[in-house]
């Protein structure tokens, strides 16, 4: 008998013990989820401020962090009457955002938990979704480092404003993985031939560029940035055109200077139209051994670094991503990002960041090793529908359709 009183003893202690570290749990997550994404209120608007500087503000690959807390923040601010539009900025100055967490997503494969990296993918898909379906204006602040995901969750908006300081790029395929995040669509629409030479080197554009082709609605200075706020935070509106207008009132106008791409664009045009990477490769080489162009060379150099999986899958998603809706878009990104992940068909995804980012060593063993050994059924795979026992990305089409 006492000792069976002892054993109760011992089990409500431990129980006790386990409720305490559920609640202490519970209560560290909802501390980070505010501390990661920040929330200003303005009257009639709201700003959200992505608050990871130490990580560029790189979308944490959890669902119960940045994507998941965005997500329902802006879901909440759509549904208040009071709230007129929504704006959407860095805390660092470094940066706006640098994309996913590409070292947390290789740590999660390497321990086989693609489910975890799946999640993220479908939460983080959701959200640019609802961005590009969002009813009410948004104004991305977009100084700093603008990659990848970064990207994704501001160019299906309605106002990006770009700075001087501002750091466009998809870099993605320089770590074998693919330009995702709905990049296949903004990027194919880009003018002439120009989304495929991002996608396919991985090149940088600053703020200037960023407006010149489209990619930002507005320029601005960034030590006019504080001005902006304060006055987008005096608006009591829901009209775009007002938004505009105050957007206009603070800008700069500036062009793309000599050395930019876009003083370049009939070369690009030239040599990113072939149908075949191989062919845009030696294009790009006949142009750098007839003129000794400095850039010439540095694209070519760039086209070698890259995955040549990622390579000729990335051109394909370009391609196609041209005559998709953004919807269609996504939901294809996302089969091919689930082949990407699960190192089926390559392992270069993992090797790219272990190459860049873990390692650092900047020497990635690609499978396949040449354009050549990388087979049109490779390349097909990642545009296959997921099978009957993969759920595909669920998109609410038939509520919310893209203005896009």
């Amino acid at each position: 008998m006492a000792m069976q009183c002892r054993r109760r003893a011992v089990w409500r202690w431990l129980l006790q013990q386990q409720s305490r570290s559920s609640s202490s749990s519970v209560v560290d997550v909802q501390q980070q989820q505010q501390e990661q994404v920040l929330v200003k209120g303005n009257g009639y608007s709201r700003f959200a401020l992505l608050n990871r500087p130490s990580a560029l503000n790189a979308i944490n690959t959890s669902m119960i962090f940045q994507a998941a807390r965005l997500h329902q923040l802006y879901k909440n601010w759509e549904d208040n009457h009071d709230i007129g539009f929504v704006m959407l900025k860095g805390s660092s100055p470094r940066a706006f955002a640098a994309g996913g967490d590409i070292v947390a997503l290789y740590r999660f494969i390497k321990h086989g938990n693609l489910e975890a990296c799946k999640q993220f993918f479908r939460t983080i898909y959701s959200f640019i979704y609802l961005i590009a379906t969002y009813l009410k204006p948004h104004v991305a602040l977009l100084n700093g480092i603008t990659m990848g995901g970064g990207a994704g969750i501001s160019i299906p908006g309605t106002f990006r404003v770009a700075t001087d300081k501002t750091v466009f790029a998809t870099p993605e395929v320089l770590i074998g993985f693919h330009p995702d995040a709905v990049a296949s669509f903004y990027l194919s629409r880009l003018p002439g031939h120009l989304g495929e030479y991002l996608a396919l080197t991985g090149e940088k554009l600053n703020g200037v560029e960023m407006v010149a082709c489209g990619l930002a609605t507005h320029y601005s200075l960034l030590a006019k940035l504080p001005l902006i706020e304060e006055q987008l935070g005096k608006l009591v509106t829901d009209d775009p055109s007002v938004i505009e207008a105050t957007l206009e009132q603070y800008g700069d106008l500036v062009h793309p200077d000599s050395s930019s791409v876009l003083q370049r664009l009939e070369i690009v045009d030239k040599c990113f139209c072939h149908d075949t990477v191989e062919e845009i490769v030696d294009a790009v080489e006949v142009v750098a051994s007839e003129t000794k162009d400095a850039w010439c060379i540095s694209t070519l150099n760039r086209l070698k670094e890259a995955s040549p999986l990622s390579l000729k899958v990335s051109l394909r998603s370009i391609r196609e991503g041209r005559f998709q809706t953004l919807d269609q878009c996504l939901l294809r990104e996302y089969r091919m990002t689930l082949q990407a992940i699960s190192k089926q068909i390559s392992g270069d995804f993992c090797e790219g960041v272990r190459a860049r980012v873990v390692d650092k060593d900047m020497a990635p063993k690609w499978d396949p090793p040449t354009l050549e050994k990388v087979s049109q059924d490779m390349v097909d795979q990642y545009f296959l529908p997921l099978t009957e026992f993969e759920p595909d990305l669920e998109l609410p089409t038939k509520s919310r359709e893209a203005f896009l």
